[in-house]
C-alpha cells in the first residue's frame, strides 16, 4: 500500500511540476506577445507623427512660398522628399524617406535662417514653430519606439526567452537609426 500512496503522490508531484513549467512557458510566451505588439503599435505612433508631418508642413510650406520665392530646390526637394514617404511600403522605406524629409527641413531652416527679413513674416514665424513642434513630436516618438524595442530585444535576447523566442518565431526588432550624416549641419548654397 505504500507503493501505490507513494506512487500517486509522485504522479501529483509531477503533475505539479509540468503544470508550473507549462504556467511559466506560457506566461512567458504571452509578455513576449505583448512585447511584440508594443513595438509594433509604437511604430504606428512614429508613423502617425510622419504623416502628421507629410500632411501639415507642405500645407504651411504653401503659405510660405510667395515670400520664399528664391529658394525653390528646396521646396522641390522637400516636395520629392513627401512622395517618397508616401510611396514607402517597409518600415525601413518609411525611416529612410523620413529622414529624406528631415534633410529638406534642414535646408529649410537653413534658408530661413540666412534671409532675416523672412524671420519677420508672420507666417514664417508659425512656420518655423509647427516644424520644430512636429520634429520634437516625432523625436519623442521614435525615442519611445527604441525604448519599448530595447526592452522587447532584451526579452528575446535572454535565458528562458531566448529559447521561448526562438520556438515561437520571436526574433529582434531592429531600433530607429539616425542616416549616416545626421550629425552634420545642412549647407546651403546659392
Amino acid at each position: 500500500m505504500k507503493t501505490t500512496s507513494r506512487g500517486v503522490a509522485s504522479t501529483w508531484v509531477i503533475i505539479g511540476v509540468l503544470t508550473v513549467i507549462v504556467l511559466m512557458v506560457g506566461g512567458k510566451y504571452n509578455g513576449l506577445v505583448r512585447s511584440n505588439e508594443g513595438v509594433t503599435a509604437q511604430w504606428a505612433q512614429v508613423g502617425t507623427q510622419y504623416q502628421r508631418r507629410v500632411d501639415l508642413i507642405p500645407n504651411l510650406v504653401e503659405s510660405v512660398k510667395g515670400v520664399m520665392k528664391q529658394e525653390q530646390t528646396v521646396f522641390g526637394a522637400l516636395a520629392q522628399a513627401r512622395a517618397n514617404y508616401a510611396g514607402a511600403r517597409s518600415t525601413d522605406e518609411k525611416a529612410a524617406a523620413a529622414g529624406q524629409v528631415e534633410s529638406a527641413f534642414g535646408r529649410l531652416l537653413a534658408v530661413m535662417e540666412n534671409y532675416p527679413q523672412l524671420k519677420s513674416a508672420e507666417n514664417v514665424q508659425s512656420l518655423m514653430a509647427e516644424i520644430a513642434g512636429t520634429e520634437n513630436r516625432v523625436s519623442v516618438e521614435r525615442m519611445r519606439y527604441n525604448e519599448i524595442v530595447r526592452d522587447f530585444n532584451v526579452s528575446v535576447k535572454t535565458f528562458p526567452g531566448s529559447l521561448l523566442a526562438s520556438w515561437f518565431g520571436f526574433a529582434p526588432r531592429t531600433m530607429f537609426e539616425a542616416e549616416v550624416g545626421a550629425d552634420k549641419a545642412p549647407k546651403v548654397q546659392f
